[in-house]
């Protein structure tokens, strides 16, 4: 099913870059915030550094089985009927995944842009797009991540530089007061948010990309890109509006693109934030699904995973209206279940194929 689809070096850095930002870019700096206050910003480069060394997990595991999927290899591993429900573990990540960022979205355009808008008629409007990608295929979105990352790069750029006039460095002042532990708490907030669930790209890498060699340090660069550019959105969250207000506000990067004001000539543009995280939570929310539909095609043994897109597209935009009942509830959860979850299904399960993999490998031998 995926044998004859294959994305270049390049367009799979992209991807990565625009999936590691997605929502991180838009929340992380409330959550950082809350755990680090004004140290939110080391918080993220720990929890960063923490991402580069999970990213080289995945690439140790995938390399053990370089022609087979995540799910391929599962069953490989744990044997047909414990691999299917491991791999059911997989997908099922994935599709809550999907349905907390649908959320967050319709969330997000009812609570800051048009309020009196219901939510419904956002996320079915966003949900139908995923779901074209996904009918096109892994390829066409690899070639729209392409085309639109220098769009992305110019405004984050021009955001950038019309914040620093507004930056306050004695809002991140004292440094490390509160000591390691709450940075270190922080820090997995962004790592269950950007780096654990990059596992959903082994179902394409290294099988569907281009120069095996240099797929690895392409996974690398486009986790420490997209690392990058949520460490300065946090930091200047924190240097702008303070770790308080970082903290009470739920989407404090949009908050901050309100801050925007050259010569009283050039503000409201808090658009150009939300532009940014639309395009890159499309490319998660695209993800999240390909990594679902497709592995669940591969645990049935079906050829082709496209007549399974409509199904999960109606299921997924029904789910998404009752993952979160409301904010109180998803601002709970994400901090104290999503978490764990996370670290159970992207971080212990693969370490534990991991071993059983190379003890197998060494007893062939």
């Amino acid at each position: 099913m995926t044998g004859n689809i294959k994305i270049s070096i390049r367009q799979f850095t992209v991807l990565v870059m625009f999936y590691t930002i997605g929502t991180t870019i838009l929340v992380i700096p409330s959550s950082l915030a809350a755990d680090a206050e004004q140290n939110a910003w080391i918080a993220a480069i720990v929890g960063w550094l923490l991402g580069l060394f999970i990213v080289g997990l995945y690439i140790l595991l995938s390399k053990q089985f370089p022609a087979m999927t995540l799910i391929e290899y599962t069953e490989k591993i744990f044997g047909k009927w414990i691999g299917k429900l491991v791999s059911l573990l997989f997908v099922f990540f994935s599709f809550i995944g999907a349905s907390s960022v649908l959320f967050y979205m319709g969330n997000f355009m009812t609570t800051q842009v048009m309020p009196e808008t219901p939510i419904e008629s956002f996320i079915i409007l966003f949900a139908g797009i995923v779901l074209m990608g996904l009918r096109l295929g892994l390829e066409v979105l690899a070639r729209a991540a392409e085309i639109l990352f220098p769009w992305f790069l110019l405004l984050f750029v021009v955001s950038t530089l019309f914040l620093i006039p507004e930056m306050d460095i004695q809002k991140i002042q004292p440094i490390t007061e509160i000591g390691i532990k709450p940075i270190f708490k922080a820090s997995l907030s962004y790592i269950s948010t950007a780096s654990l669930p990059l596992i959903v790209f082994l179902m394409v890498f290294p099988v569907c990309v281009n120069h095996l060699e240099e797929g690895g340090k392409a996974f690398f660069i486009g986790s420490l890109l997209g690392g990058i550019f949520v460490i300065i959105i946090t930091f200047l969250s924190i240097a702008i509006l303070g770790a308080d207000f970082s903290e009470r506000n739920i989407y404090p990067s949009y908050a901050l693109a309100k801050k925007i004001n050259i010569g009283n000539f050039i503000q409201r543009v808090e658009i150009l934030m939300a532009g940014m995280w639309f395009l890159t939570i499309f490319f998660k929310t695209s993800f999240y699904s390909y990594h679902f539909v497709a592995g669940l095609a591969q645990i049935f043994g079906l050829k082709d995973y496209r007549p399974l897109v409509l199904p999960y597209g109606m299921i997924l935009v029904v789910y998404s209206l009752v993952v979160y009942p409301n904010v109180v509830y998803m601002m709970d959860f994400d901090t104290k279940i999503w978490i764990p979850f996370a670290l159970t299904i992207c971080l212990f399960i693969p370490l534990i194929m991991l071993g059983i993999g190379s003890i197998q490998m060494k007893m062939k031998k």
